[in-house]
């Protein structure tokens, strides 16, 4: 009950490089799962409280052959607890082990009802095949209480007015001045990011264009469309973009440890007529949360 209490009613792994399941050094007819720990849950009985585990060094698991046809299996850290359930004897027993539950879905990633266990990885595997690859394991670790740090940066724009006219459509960076260095934490494994702008100027005709935002290397999924169709005269906006951004695949990963550039980047579009300006009303807000994830 008071692992319970102090993984706040939650479970899964305790950070985002715990138990990882890769394939063997030489792949074969097994995986192997890396050291770490894990919080589970007991579901036999509502006073079974939950279960702290720890896996020193990497152990393996035996995955069977297919057959003709492929076969989905799910890997487990699972607990019996025979106080509860099960016959083990805990002089001779693991209560906490490995288990590879067999024929699940191939779009499974939870475990079992009545299991008290965690997932772990399902093993997508083709017909007629012993060895097992990292291209068939598909991920399925859960960070119990994931580490968040969030910090807001803003840039109040000081200098003249500069502005974006003409009917290009390649991203600029603008301002050039609206620029953060960020520290991204070595345990980030995904970012979200609210970016607005206020005050921004538009003048001289319809103003048709977009708003985005870098961060490092990659930028935002989609970007925010301006198109006022006020024509003549000056008047303000506001603008708010947001994305959440995965640090897990190759490029993300890489930015885990460093500093980044969040940068703010504009466009204007091929029908655009007026012009998008920063001057001393207009200012940049960055909202920018980490949030730890399976690594």
């Amino acid at each position: 009950m008071m692992i319970k209490d102090l993984a706040r009613d939650n479970q899964g792994v305790t950070t985002g490089s715990d138990l990882k399941v890769t394939a063997l050094s030489t792949p074969g007819a097994g995986v192997q799962i890396g050291d770490g720990s894990a919080v589970i849950a007991g579901k036999v009985s509502p006073v079974q409280g939950y279960y702290n585990a720890y896996n020193i060094g990497a152990d393996t698991v035996d995955i069977s052959a297919t057959g003709g046809t492929g076969r989905s299996d799910m890997l487990v850290l699972r607990v019996e607890d025979p106080e509860y359930e099960g016959t083990r004897d805990p002089a001779v027993d693991p209560i906490v082990f490995f288990e590879v539950i067999p024929n699940v879905s191939s779009s499974a990633t939870t475990v079992p009802a009545g299991y008290s266990a965690i997932p772990l990885a399902r093993i997508d595997i083709p017909a007629s095949t012993a060895t097992i690859t990292n291209t068939m394991i598909k991920d399925l670790r859960k960070v119990a209480n994931p580490r968040r740090e969030r910090s807001l940066y803003q840039h109040f724009y000081s200098g003249s007015l500069v502005e974006l006219t003409g009917t290009s459509t390649t991203w600029k960076d603008f301002p050039t001045t609206a620029n953060w260095q960020i520290a991204v934490p070595a345990w980030a494994g995904r970012v979200k990011v609210v970016f607005t702008v206020a005050g921004l100027r538009l003048t001289n005709a319809n103003v048709v264009g977009g708003l985005t935002f870098t961060f490092g290397a990659k930028q935002a999924a989609q970007d925010v469309h301006i198109d006022d169709n006020q024509n003549a005269g000056v008047r303000r906006i506001t603008l708010v973009n947001a994305d959440t951004m995965s640090l897990t695949d190759t490029l993300g990963a890489a930015m885990r440890g460093t500093n980044i550039i969040l940068k703010s980047r504009m466009r204007t579009a091929s029908n655009n007529q007026g012009n998008i300006g920063v001057d001393i009303a207009t200012t940049f807000i960055a909202d920018v949360e980490f949030e730890e994830a399976a690594l």
